[in-house]
């Protein structure tokens, strides 16, 4: 009797041991995933990308967010908030589940014990992520010289879109009310754009269209959706839960063919994913020189 006690004991505080690993942002112990709703995509969509702030904690199932994902199954999708583990129970979903194999490349500018759970001595990372069903190269990891109450920064990777070679940026700017440290944020993401004639630039920027601090990139590049300009701000689709844009699929030498806004009960943030076109805007390129 004594010995079922102690039995119990132990395991009670194995579950809790567990739990304290996983950290708060683990997924809620799903078993099975639930079939893609009608209309879900057939396999990756190789001209596609997205963007998605998975919000973090939120006590989100990550296999609610590997089956978000799999509905529009892109190319290349950049996360924000995303912690380490969070993503790597992710990909392991999205390949179980839904038969989609995706790369990684890491982005962390913290390491957060709060958000992604481990241990004191040795924390989930946390920051932003690329997944790209291609390979990934040259990846680059930086962090903003003033992060703002938080620390935040950009990530770079060569990856494949639409069957051509393209640089892809990450960024998380800093919180809202935070606007000159955006501003300074945003120049030193717009010089490393600016060295590239053909990129990709997937993130949330915490800003409206028309926020004084967003004009550089502005100068450089134009936002998927082409109603959206920061003098036309009212044409643009809301991608948080109150109602404001703040994600952004910024693109440089890079022609957009369709562009929609996902709703998602799963995080503040919803799923913004174009279409792209790489060889038209190659061509046109080529075409100014």
């Amino acid at each position: 009797m004594v010995f079922g006690r102690r039995t119990r004991m132990w395991a009670g505080a194995l579950v809790v041991a567990c739990v304290v690993l996983m950290g708060p942002s683990a997924p809620t112990g799903a078993l099975f995933a639930r079939p893609l709703p009608a209309g879900a995509v057939k396999g990756v969509v190789p001209d596609r990308v997205m963007t998605w702030n998975i919000c973090n904690p939120c006590g989100t199932s990550n296999l609610d967010r590997a089956r978000e994902i799999a509905t529009y199954a892109p190319q290349v999708i950049g996360l924000q908030e995303a912690c380490v583990r969070d993503v790597e129970k992710i990909r392991i979903h999205l390949r179980r589940f839904y038969g989609l194999v995706y790369h990684v490349r890491y982005g962390t500018v913290l390491q957060d014990w709060g958000r992604c759970g481990g241990v004191p001595w040795n924390p989930g990372g946390y920051g932003q992520a690329i997944l790209s069903a291609a390979p990934l190269t040259d990846p680059v990891s930086v962090e903003y010289p003033d992060g703002g109450s938080e620390d935040r920064g950009y990530m770079a990777v060569t990856a494949t879109v639409d069957g051509q070679s393209v640089r892809v940026f990450n960024t998380h700017l800093a919180q809202r009310r935070q606007e000159a440290v955006r501003a300074a944020q945003t120049k030193v993401l717009a010089a490393a754009v600016a060295r590239y004639d053909r990129v990709i630039v997937l993130g949330d920027f915490n800003a409206v269209p028309d926020a004084p601090e967003l004009a550089p990139m502005w100068e450089l590049a134009t936002d998927a959706d082409p109603r959206c300009r920061p003098l036309s701000a009212g044409g643009c689709a809301p991608t948080t839960d109150w109602q404001s844009k703040f994600d952004y699929v910024f693109l440089r030498g890079i022609v957009p063919l369709g562009h929609r806004v996902h709703p998602t009960s799963y995080s503040d943030h919803d799923l913004l994913h174009t279409d792209l076109d790489i060889d038209q805007g190659t061509t046109a390129l080529k075409a100014d020189r």
